[in-house]
């Protein structure tokens, strides 16, 4: 274990795909947390194929099942004696609610509480190892969120229309921002920071539940649009630049790394006090079969 360690989730394809490589160029061993068995085992040879010396583990958990992410970080932290970077990127856009075994709308529970309850499993390696990062990976679609009453839209399940989901998305996103920020008061900068950025619009399969999408990205790839070589630099930048190596609780563009505000309404950090509390009470009590 001389290689520093990071950990990433939504590795096996999109921007974190490009992040394991890039990691995994400068040095480090890569631990993958993923769903799918065979994406996992194609990003490891990707990896070896591509960088000569590249070390990497798949940890395999459902993120939308809290219980999964909050093993997978147990296991890693069995595994890896320290903890350099954990990026949080895995993330879903859901077009119409689905509802996981553990009772809660699945877009949330991949996008906030599985990152939520994986990171807490790891705080204490990462805090051993210090100095460490977290790299959460947000949205400027943030801001299609008007309002955030944590306790209830922790727990919504209701029904959504497609023309809905945006704002509903984009509410996740607006947590984990809030979260973000509400996490850096909470931990020593000095041994770990933790930031977020929004990566852009890049051509990934984040809206795979769309009818075409494949066709789409397949498209806008060819046609040289939303390149997320452009969005996993600003994650590669967040985690290993010497720049951001004392700057915690921040919120950056992927356009040159512009600090972005939390949008106002999970600015004011009383509501993200809030939504610390309501997420904890319900990681405690979220079963699944």
């Amino acid at each position: 274990m001389n290689r520093p360690v990071a950990v990433i989730t939504g590795a096996t394809s999109g921007l974190g795909r490009i992040t394991a490589l890039e990691l995994a160029r400068r040095g480090y061993r890569i631990g993958v947390v993923a769903r799918s068995r065979p994406k996992a085992e194609a990003l490891l040879g990707e990896l070896r194929s591509t960088v000569g010396e590249a070390q990497a583990d798949v940890f395999h958990a459902d993120l939308g099942i809290t219980s999964q992410a909050r093993r997978a970080g147990e296991e890693i932290a069995a595994r890896y004696p320290r903890l350099d970077v954990l990026v949080n990127n895995a993330g879903l856009h859901a077009f119409s609610q689905r509802v996981t075994a553990e009772g809660t709308a699945e877009m949330t529970a991949v996008n906030y509480l599985g990152p939520f309850a994986l990171t807490r499993a790891l705080t204490h390696t990462l805090s051993a190892s210090g100095p460490a990062r977290i790299v959460n990976v947000a949205s400027e679609a943030a801001r299609q969120a008007r309002s955030v009453s944590p306790r209830q839209d922790l727990r919504s399940t209701a029904p959504y229309t497609r023309r809905e989901s945006m704002a509903l998305y984009g509410r996740t996103k607006l947590m984990t921002i809030m979260w973000t920020q509400e996490l850096a008061r909470r931990l020593d900068p000095a041994k770990v920071t933790v930031n977020c950025c929004d990566p852009g619009f890049n051509a990934t399969g984040l809206g795979r539940d769309l009818p075409g999408s494949a066709l789409l990205r397949r498209t806008l790839n060819t046609l040289g649009v939303g390149d997320p070589r452009k969005g996993a630099g600003i994650i590669v930048r967040l985690a290993t630049d010497p720049a951001f190596a004392h700057t915690s609780g921040g919120y950056f563009s992927v356009r040159d790394a512009r600090p972005l505000a939390c949008p106002e309404p999970g600015r004011d950090e009383s509501v993200q006090g809030e939504l610390w509390s309501e997420t904890m009470a319900l990681l405690a009590g979220l079963t699944a079969p």
